[in-house]
């Protein structure tokens, strides 16, 4: 790096900051400034410190992966134009990276051209700001991302905690966004999160408001479209549900909850009676036992009414 540029980040690092934003008390956000423009830097990081933030600067998407691969920002405004890769360029490899892909990116640009700024939009760009630079304007712009997205983070990490698992897709079917939960849940389920069986489910979640899928121990996976989460995006609730535990309240015997798990999964009796090692004739009875507890008549009955349980 340019001895200037690391004098000007050492500087930054040791300043002592201004009070903090009133909307984030007690937290020191991080930002990385991805500019070749020595003057630029230098406005930036004291512009920045002064509002109470660290700093992080690099000269080009080189030095930029360096310090990601140190530290995850919470966000990164990035110069459109610089020697090497572009800052479009950077940006996609930003957001194909899923530990990255959540850092706000603003653009800084003397480009105002529309296809310059659509393409900003379209490899990941949350905003743009136009050289020469205000700094005010610049300043209010990054402290309304980065709140943003740290609540969107926040709101992620909630979902995890709460014991679900939450995917997000984008208007074509993609998935844009899972949390590691639900990276989890759908790697168990299927072949990978990217198989096409895997899309086609989530998707079938969207257009009936849910899903199931049973797995070979018994449990299943259950998905509920909770609605859009932004532009053409649609967000998907992910649980894991144990048929044993969810139907032992119901009374159900441990035999009669295998049968019943493998009737809900299209088995018939002879493939039941296989599995289990037992007759069709007992299976049959086990049927018989299992209608009556449940409170129905027939196979299609008692297989919704297990996933009504299983809902519960």
């Amino acid at each position: 790096m340019n001895p200037s540029i690391e004098a000007a980040a050492v500087a930054a690092s040791n300043a002592v900051p201004a009070p903090r934003p009133p909307s984030q008390p007690g937290t020191q956000h991080v930002i990385l400034v991805v500019d070749d423009a020595i003057d630029t830097l230098h406005m930036l990081c004291d512009a920045l410190v002064g509002e109470g933030y660290a700093v992080l600067v690099a000269r080009d998407a080189e030095e930029a992966v360096q310090r990601l691969d140190v530290t995850v920002p919470d966000g990164i405004l990035l110069d459109a134009v610089m020697p090497g890769a572009s800052g479009f360029e950077l940006c996609r490899r930003i957001k194909a990276t899923p530990a990255w892909s959540h850092v706000p990116v603003l653009f800084m640009t003397g480009l105002a051209e529309t296809e310059q700024i659509v393409e900003g939009f379209s490899c990941g760009g949350v905003d743009y700001v136009v050289k020469p630079l205000r700094i005010p304007e610049v300043m209010a712009r990054l402290a309304t991302h980065v709140r943003n997205a740290r609540a969107a983070r926040l709101a992620r990490v909630a979902v995890d905690i709460a014991g679900m698992g939450a995917v997000v897709l984008d208007n074509v079917g993609r998935i844009a966004w899972r949390s590691p939960q639900a990276t989890r849940w759908l790697a168990e389920a299927f072949e990978s999160v990217a198989a096409p069986a895997c899309l086609a489910w989530l998707a079938q979640a969207v257009t009936c408001g849910q899903n199931t899928t049973g797995l070979l121990d018994g449990r299943q996976l259950l998905a509920r479209h909770v609605g859009m989460s932004g532009y053409a995006e649609s967000t998907v609730l992910l649980d894991m549900a144990n048929l044993g535990e969810r139907l032992h309240k119901i009374a159900l015997t441990p035999r009669e909850t295998e049968v019943l798990s493998w009737l809900a999964k299209g088995k018939t009796n002879r493939d039941i009676g296989d599995i289990l090692g037992m007759s069709p004739r007992t299976v049959n009875k086990h049927l018989e036992h299992i209608f009556e507890k449940l409170g129905v008549e027939t196979r299609t009955a008692a297989v919704a009414a297990a996933d009504r349980v299983l809902r519960t």
